[in-house]
C-alpha cells in the first residue's frame, strides 16, 4: 500500500510511530559500535516499500550523499543491507536484509570472528614466548609467574576456541536447532 493513498491525519501517525521504531533502531546500532545515523538510515531502508538511492535516502534525512554512501557502505559490510539492481535505473539501489535474524548472525559473527582470531594470535603468540623464556630461566620468583600467566592464557585460548564454535554454529543455522526462532505473528 503507498502512503499516498494516507490521510494527512494518517500519514502524520504513522511517520510518528515509525520514527520512534527507527530512533529506537539507531540507539541499539550505537550500543554495538555503528552510529546512530547508520542505525537511522537502516531503519528507513527498514520501512520504505521499494529499494531506494542514495539521492532518496539523502533527501528522506536531510544527509548529504557521503554521508549517505559511508551508512550505506557500512551497512553492505555488515550484510544488513543488499545491493539490488531494476530494469532501467542507472543507480544503485539498496534494501534492507529483512531477516533479522540473519543480520543479527551476519553482525555478531563479523564483529566477533575478528574479535576471535585477533585474540587467540595474541594469546597462542604469548604462550610461545613465555616458553621460550621459561627454557631460559629455570628457577625464581618469575617462574612461577610465567606458568600461572601461561595457564590463564591457555584458558582464554579455550574460551575463544568456544566462541569460534558458537559463531559457526550461528553462520551454520545449527544455533537455531538450540534457540528456535519465533513464529511470525
Amino acid at each position: 500500500m503507498s502512503l499516498d493513498q494516507l490521510s494527512p491525519e494518517q500519514h502524520s501517525t504513522l511517520l510518528k510511530i515509525r520514527k520512534r521504531v527507527i530512533e529506537a533502531i539507531g540507539r541499539n546500532m550505537d550500543l554495538y559500535g555503528v552510529p546512530i545515523s547508520t542505525g537511522h538510515l537502516y531503519g528507513l531502508l527498514y520501512f520504505a516499500d521499494k529499494p531506494m538511492t542514495l539521492d532518496e535516502m539523502g533527501l528522506e534525512m536531510s544527509m548529504s550523499k557521503t554521508s549517505m554512501s559511508t551508512g550505506v557502505r557500512t551497512l553492505l559490510d555488515l550484510k544488513m543491507v543488499n545491493k539490488v539492481w531494476e530494469k532501467g535505473s542507472r543507480k544503485d539501489l539498496y534494501e534492507v536484509e529483512s531477516d533479522w535474524y540473519q543480520s543479527f548472525t551476519d553482525f555478531f559473527s563479523t564483529k566477533w570472528r575478528k574479535a576471535v582470531e585477533n585474540n587467540i594470535l595474541v594469546l597462542r603468540r604469548s604462550i610461545e614466548e613465555i616458553n621460550v623464556y621459561l627454557q631460559s630461566q629455570l628457577e625464581g620468583p618469575i617462574h612461577d609467574v610465567l606458568l600461572e600467566d601461561q595457564r590463564k592464557m591457555k584458558e582464554a585460548v579455550q574460551y575463544y576456541e568456544w566462541l569460534d564454535r558458537l559463531i559457526d554454529a550461528m553462520e551454520s543455522g545449527e544455533i537455531y536447532k538450540l534457540v528456535p526462532k519465533s513464529p511470525i505473528i
